[in-house]
């Protein structure tokens, strides 16, 4: 993370000590910027003793001045329903706890881990909910080259999010966000040129290396292959 970006997430964790406390427990910074992507907000967790009404409205009076500095307004939950909640949002928290940094407080991720079990059906929900979107929208589009070429780039971002919870799931533990994306690549078996032209379109300023439309097919080929990796999955 940049220096920028650490002012910002020192900021943001200065405002939430003005409004919780001694009831704020720790500030994190998670998400792409640790991993050298700099073109998103800046996204932080909050965990605190307890949330009300009145900081939820503390909270709203900041989001306009947030969202001017490129912060998302933080994820802020109470610490024992995080703890109680790793089993409902396992895809979502378990990208928090693979690379994230302390800005404030106490490293109250330490230890917290996802079941595999639970990782499991989140990977098999999120990958057929993938292809079906997919399926659904190609058909949707009338097979139109621009309609097809938008929902490839839209769903670029899902995707490389599909192959780290892959990557997860069969016991990659990296805090490297591109070496998880390769590992899941790499357990799935896919042509690792496809991969690189969807991924690409994460960055709305990359210059495509291929016509998004042309790349439906293998992308297509590309999530069925990742469904039928998750389902081969079983624990040791």
């Amino acid at each position: 993370m940049t220096d920028t970006w650490r002012r910002s997430a020192q900021s943001v964790a200065t405002e939430l000590q003005a409004i919780f406390g001694t009831r704020l427990r720790s500030v994190v910074a998670y998400g792409a910027l640790l991993d050298g992507h700099s073109d998103g907000p800046l996204t932080c967790l909050a965990l605190v003793d307890t949330l009300t009404i009145s900081d939820l409205d503390a909270c709203a009076a900041r989001a306009a001045g947030w969202h001017r500095a490129r912060v998302a307004v933080p994820l802020i939950l109470p610490t024992d329903e995080f703890r109680e909640s790793l089993d409902a949002f396992p895809l979502e928290y378990g990208e928090i706890l693979r690379a994230h940094e302390t800005i404030a407080g106490e490293n109250l991720l330490a230890g917290a881990t996802i079941a595999p079990d639970d990782l499991r059906r989140a990977c098999e929900t999120q990958v057929k909910s993938h292809l079906l979107h997919l399926r659904e929208s190609y058909m949707e589009s009338g097979a139109s080259p621009t309609a097809v070429s938008n929902l490839v780039r839209a769903s670029a971002p899902a995707f490389g999010a599909l192959l780290r919870n892959v990557a997860r799931l069969f016991g990659v533990h990296s805090s490297s966000r591109m070496d998880t994306t390769l590992e899941g690549v790499r357990i799935a078996g896919l042509s690792e040129r496809v991969v690189a032209d969807v991924l690409a379109l994460e960055r709305p300023a990359t210059v495509p290396q291929s016509d998004p439309a042309r790349l439906f097919p293998e992308y297509l080929a590309a999530v069925e292959q990742l469904a039928r990796t998750v389902n081969s999955w079983r624990t040791a």
